[in-house]
């Protein structure tokens, strides 16, 4: 194969996501992509939508300027040795996607002539609306961060932040999504034993959800001034935020990101 721009190891849902973002934004053209992945029917499937060169594994795959590791961290012990025997002396960008792996490993697994970029994006990606925080590892340049950042901005927004800030990211939109699933359940939950059948009360939820997220993103006002707006003094929605004081619900919400970001600094030990 030609060598490319970029090549991504582990062809799954959130790398698919990254590719199809990356393309479509003309960030790169497809002649410019290439992707590894040892599932023959998904290579297949992948290489004929996306009109990239796929790759079986690693070995077999172009050589690239930019190489995105998109395998789950338990497969990186695995992947860095192959992916470091394969960089030039003259050095390339590598981009983890993977979480709980410090730069330090990769710098570590990788040698000198990896520049690494840390990532930790978010499952909304897979929808055009992720959340990705970046840092700048060993050897990264100016340069490597802001092709980077073009990449996923692709497919959300992205931000740049010190590598020990990562463990809040994780814990605010990393695992965020899964905090509004679950009070999802719980509304749905709820209005069922209002006398809701659980199709409306979810379809009421979900949507009731899309519509406050919206209205967030494009309005440019605080959570709190939203909040108010909808919340009349002595009527139903301020009955339901007085019960959720006192239940101690903002309460639960720190102590549960603060839970994810501590599980992420041990991750990263």
């Amino acid at each position: 194969m030609a060598d490319v721009q970029l090549v991504l190891i582990g062809a799954g849902n959130m790398g698919e996501a990254l590719l199809r973002g990356v393309l479509a934004a003309g960030v790169m053209a497809p002649a410019d992509v290439a992707a590894v992945e040892p599932r023959a029917e998904r290579r297949t499937a992948l290489g004929a939508s996306l009109g990239i060169a796929m790759a079986a594994d690693l070995a077999a795959a172009p050589a690239a300027e930019a190489y995105v590791l998109a395998v789950k961290p338990q497969q990186m012990p695995d992947v860095l040795p192959v992916l470091a025997g394969r960089l030039p002396a003259a050095g390339a960008l590598v981009i983890s996607m993977a979480a709980g792996i410090t730069t330090r490993h990769l710098a570590a697994g990788l040698g000198p002539a990896a520049r690494i970029v840390r990532t930790m994006p978010s499952t909304p990606m897979l929808v055009g609306r992720g959340c990705t925080g970046l840092c700048r590892g060993p050897g990264a340049t100016e340069k490597d961060i802001d092709l980077a950042r073009r990449l996923f901005t692709s497919a959300g927004v992205a931000v740049v932040l010190d590598e020990p800030a990562l463990d809040a990211v994780t814990a605010v939109s990393g695992s965020g999504p899964a905090y509004f699933f679950y009070l999802i359940e719980a509304i749905v939950a709820a209005g069922v034993a209002e006398g809701l059948d659980e199709a409306t009360a979810l379809v009421l939820a979900r949507q009731t959800c899309a519509g406050a997220a919206e209205l967030l993103a494009r309005g440019g006002e605080p959570p709190a001034d939203l909040r108010a707006k909808v919340t009349s003094p002595g009527g139903t929605t301020q009955a339901a935020i007085t019960a959720m004081d006192a239940a101690g619900v903002k309460d639960a919400i720190t102590r549960a990101v603060r839970a994810a970001a501590a599980r992420s600094r041990e991750l990263g030990k």
